[in-house]
């Protein structure tokens, strides 16, 4: 049976390209989505906050979405020597960057035919992110491509911090930023199972410390003060599946999101911690894994001082996949204009 939908005009249109990294979900809108205004991506993001949140909504939210969705809108650059601007969207919001957000839209560009390689060819995209400067590179191989990107300047903000959740106990932290802040914990100094049996109470103690951090820490990023906020909590395990694996991340972010991949950003955080630990030196690769076992390399391409504080720069890599194509509809009648979310 052929089904053709009477009097399409009515709806509201928006098309996408949906993507997963290393598990975790990419909606990469292509159609119907107003272009944001701003001189900055920070204003750019601003101003769909503030003028089009209910699209947000529309595409994240059930029934269209779910409450782990994730998106992603391409926008016109706001450097003139970028490729391309890009805001990313969540359950809570807009975030600063995504680094299996990049990953995706990268290798979707190519998948699409608007980014052409020859074997063995390596093309650089400079991308412009709230963030700040992301450099992506893409190369071709026999089997597909791979994919990678530098990340902004990531930092140490604050180490070995303690905070205690009452009826719970006492929790050692670190805050280290990647293109977005986190709260980093030991899951094995505190005896926290990181596996997928265990995922719902890793969602409310990841939201609980979260919180209680935010309430007790403000983050304040040398730059700009838009992306002064903590935006997840990640726990980090010795526990690895693949014994090649340096460690495992389970990233809980924006408003109890479970990261499906070990989360872009966070192991660009993750990274910086590692330095200033002395467990990795510029150059040296490590591997590591998600929640589901899937796996993102990282390596520290160069150190700087950046406003201040010692940071490195990431190389983050990881695979991504196209799942679908999608034109979404919201037909004017609908009560449910802007969706709904069941935790």
């Amino acid at each position: 049976m052929t089904l053709k939908i009477n009097n399409i005009d009515k709806y509201l249109k928006i098309t996408s390209i949906d993507c997963h990294t290393e598990g975790e979900p990419l909606r990469i809108i292509t159609g119907g989505y107003p272009e944001p205004h701003g001189n900055t991506m920070l204003e750019k993001r601003r101003y769909l906050l503030n003028n089009f949140d209910h699209y947000r909504k529309l595409l994240m939210f059930e029934p269209r979405g779910h409450g782990d969705m994730y998106g992603a809108l391409i926008t016109k650059p706001v450097s003139t020597d970028a490729d391309f601007g890009i805001l990313f969207l969540h359950n809570e919001g807009y975030s600063s960057m995504c680094g299996h957000g990049i990953i995706a839209t990268v290798t979707a560009l190519f998948e699409c035919g608007e980014i052409s390689l020859k074997n063995n060819e390596t093309k650089q995209i400079k991308i412009d992110s709230p963030a700040g400067d992301i450099f992506g590179y893409i190369s071709k191989t026999v089997t597909g491509v791979d994919v990678n990107f530098d990340c902004v300047p990531s930092f140490v903000e604050t180490r070995e911090q303690k905070i205690t959740l009452p009826g719970i106990g006492e929790f050692t932290f670190d805050i280290a930023f990647g293109g977005a802040y986190y709260v980093f914990v030991d899951a094995d100094q505190h005896d926290i199972d990181t596996s997928q049996h265990n995922v719902e109470q890793l969602i409310k103690l990841g939201r609980q410390l979260k919180q209680a951090v935010s309430t007790h820490i403000q983050v304040v990023h040398p730059e700009h003060q838009d992306l002064s906020f903590i935006y997840g909590t990640i726990f980090h395990s010795k526990q690895t599946v693949d014994h090649a694996s340096h460690s495992k991340h389970v990233c809980i972010f924006a408003d109890g999101e479970v990261d499906r991949s070990p989360t872009g950003t966070g192991v660009s955080a993750r990274s910086a911690l590692l330095k200033a630990n002395g467990e990795i030196i510029e150059d040296q690769s490590l591997q590591i894994e998600s929640i589901i076992g899937t796996k993102m390399s990282v390596m520290i391409k160069q150190e700087l001082i950046y406003k201040g504080k010692k940071a490195v720069i990431p190389t983050v890599g990881g695979s991504a996949f196209i799942t679908g194509q999608h034109e979404f509809l919201l037909d004017p009648n609908d009560p449910l204009q802007q969706g709904f979310l069941l935790r």
